[in-house]
């Protein structure tokens, strides 16, 4: 063995470098906290060895970008590990960083001659930053879209040359493609390569000048080797565990893939530019516009930062240096603390986050299922009901009604009052939540007025309780509510529950839904009781058909859909009532005969939805769309 080390020796001065390397004379001995540069160095190491295994599985095309890192986190060995270390790496690198930052300031390790070392060091947190706003994107999920967008907005923001950054950066007027391509070369070329650079720059510099000790005679002068190595060694260990125990508890989000077509409320920057997101929204910043805040606020702070090794020279510099930084950094974090708290207690961000992570989750469930076409993942998201009917509720639906009392997205409907407050909005339709389930089917012969009380709410509802001779679809004159209190004690008496479930039974198997099974018995006896209105205990005031029109017996063809064989009579017909086509012949034309006729109040949404979207809004409400196993319970 000494042969062959002598052997290397000879041709390539190892000895001498590891003597450099390893012997370096550190005054007053080794310390925590020297750490933080040796974490840095070790943390951008892993963060190489993660990217270069992403990469080797990563499509930078704006059709392919989601798809390979659905690829990584869901169908590559351990892929959802390496993308986490990778994630929480980044974010490890920053605080290093800041902690770093402010050992060297305090220590007075940026004072002459160590000038240089102290500006390569910001030139290096420069690009740290870089790699976060670059890599951010390159998942080309809606987060990370959105938040790149609001990252280049800034960059046009800076005088006289913004336009062309800009440009420069989006890769031409719109986002997409180029953009993508773009972050990836910065990401995984240009900002590597320039690191490694000016990196090695750094670490020449500083051992030139050596280590900046504030107290040299604490302890007796040391090496390198071995008392600090070993601290750097158990930091280092320290941040990689750190970085693991999240990966394993959290992972790193992806959520549904970029879509320029759809707002993204979510849209938030990552944690450690929330200060200047937070900052951004004060109205005296706003006042003053984007580039105020932005652009000269933080360019004169990173000015005072280069000019701290002027400024040491002065009587009481260093003290002032020092707790200039200490501000920054309380700012940074009261500002980060302030704006999560606000979106903590903001209901329609917590909504859209809530969406966006089940968006997320369910583009996977298809992509499981199905693959991925060859349009790309969005392709799926188009044509899933479960994730466009909510949107087009939210949209078309929910300025009357709410979906078990939100939007349908998970927003609350909120208005402002005179003074600027929110509150909830009074719904003016009933709540679609729970429509064709056992649940809305008990709530209308026996609840009906609670299911109906919001269209109390409505305008047309009041200008008809003001007419004495009102019949439309006036609660305080309605037949049906009328009978519900004539028949409620009668059918919730202990000895009838068997004919109530019955009667639920045959309501809702009128939808016959997918994935939902009805008891045949239940079925046949509710089609008994609603016919005849007898009960176990007494019988019905009049019988369902008293007002309905009989229901027609179901056949393998026609099962109980909704059909042209019914005839209208002059109230809403029950024959498939909540099926897929009862629901589109209603929502096109719910002044029909067949449903409200001329006490109708409900537009007509025939013409206002392309085929698509009606497809989409009604298969949602009845529940036609994939459904892995897990939410059936097996």
């Amino acid at each position: 063995m000494n042969a062959l080390i002598a052997w290397l020796d000879h041709r390539t001065g190892i000895k001498g470098l590891m003597h450099e390397a390893l012997y370096e004379r550190i005054p007053g001995g080794a310390r925590w906290r020297y750490v933080w540069g040796s974490t840095l160095v070790f943390t951008f190491t892993v963060q190489m060895i993660s990217g270069i295994f992403l990469w080797s599985a990563y499509s930078p095309n704006a059709t392919g970008a989601w798809e390979s890192v659905y690829y990584i986190q869901n169908q590559m060995t351990m892929g959802w590990m390496v993308r986490g270390i990778h994630h929480f790496a980044a974010q490890a690198m920053v605080v290093l960083m800041a902690l770093h930052l402010m050992q060297v300031v305090i220590d007075g390790a940026y004072k002459a001659p160590r000038e240089v070392n102290f500006w390569l060091g910001l030139v290096l947190m420069q690009i740290v930053l870089g790699f976060s706003l670059t890599g951010y994107l390159l998942p080309w999920d809606q987060k990370g879209y959105y938040a790149t967008r609001v990252a280049t907005e800034i960059a046009g923001a800076t005088p006289v040359i913004g336009a062309e950054v800009q440009k420069l950066a989006v890769g031409g007027e719109q986002y997409g493609h180029h953009t993508l391509t773009r972050f990836f070369a910065l990401h995984t070329g240009v900002l590597p390569a320039a690191l490694v650079g000016f990196l090695a720059l750094h670490i020449y510099v500083f051992r030139r000048h050596g280590i900046t000790v504030p107290d040299p005679n604490r302890a007796p002068t040391t090496t390198f080797w071995p008392d600090q190595v070993l601290k750097d060694a158990v930091a280092c260990l320290a941040v990689l565990v750190t970085v693991m125990v999240l990966a394993f508890q959290f992972g790193a989000e992806l959520s549904a893939p970029a879509n320029a077509a759809e707002a993204y409320s979510a849209a938030r920057p990552e944690w450690y530019y929330l200060f200047l997101f937070r900052f951004l929204k004060f109205e005296a910043v706003e006042h003053f516009g984007l580039a105020f805040g932005a652009i000269y606020v933080p360019g004169l702070l990173m000015t005072i930062l280069v000019l701290m090794p002027f400024i040491a020279k002065v009587k009481g510099g260093h003290k002032f240096n020092v707790a200039f930084l200490f501000l920054i950094a309380f700012g940074a974090i009261g500002l980060t603390v302030l704006a999560m708290n606000e979106d903590k207690h903001n209901p329609s961000h917590q909504a859209a986050v809530k969406e966006a992570l089940a968006d997320g989750e369910r583009l996977v469930e298809l992509a499981d299922a199905y693959g991925i076409p060859e349009g790309g993942a969005n392709v799926l998201a188009r044509n899933d009901p479960k994730l466009q009917g909510p949107r087009i509720f939210a949209k078309t639906c929910a300025a009357c009604h709410r979906y078990d009392g939100h939007d349908g997205r998970g927003s609350p409907i909120l208005v402002k009052d005179s003074t600027g407050k929110e509150s909830p909005a009074d719904p003016t339709g009933t709540d679609l939540g729970k429509y064709g389930t056992r649940e809305w089917s008990r709530a209308v012969i026996t609840d009906y007025d609670t299911l109906f009380a919001p269209l109390r709410n409505a305008e047309w509802h009041k200008e008809l309780v003001a007419k004495p001779d009102s019949d439309g679809l006036n609660l305080d004159k309605s037949e049906m509510a009328d009978w519900v209190k004539e028949n409620r004690e009668t059918l919730l008496k202990p000895e009838n529950a068997e004919d109530l479930n019955a009667l639920v039974e045959f309501l809702t198997s009128q939808a016959d839904r997918p994935g939902e099974t009805y008891d045949a018995k239940l079925v046949e006896r509710g089609a008994k009781i609603f016919e005849e209105g007898t009960l176990t205990s007494g019988s019905l005031s009049v019988s369902c058909t008293g007002c309905h029109a009989s229901i027609p017996a179901p056949t393998p063809e026609t099962k109980l859909f909704f059909d042209s064989k019914v005839e209208p009579n002059g109230y809403p017909t029950l024959a498939g009532y909540g099926s897929d086509a009862w629901l589109k012949h209603f929502i096109a034309n719910p002044g029909h005969g067949l449903h409200y006729g001329a006490k109708n109040q409900m537009p007509a949404y025939g013409g206002q939805f392309s085929p698509h979207q009606f497809n989409m809004l009604v298969r949602w409400m009845v529940g036609d769309y994939y459904k892995p196993k897990k939410e059936h319970g097996e």
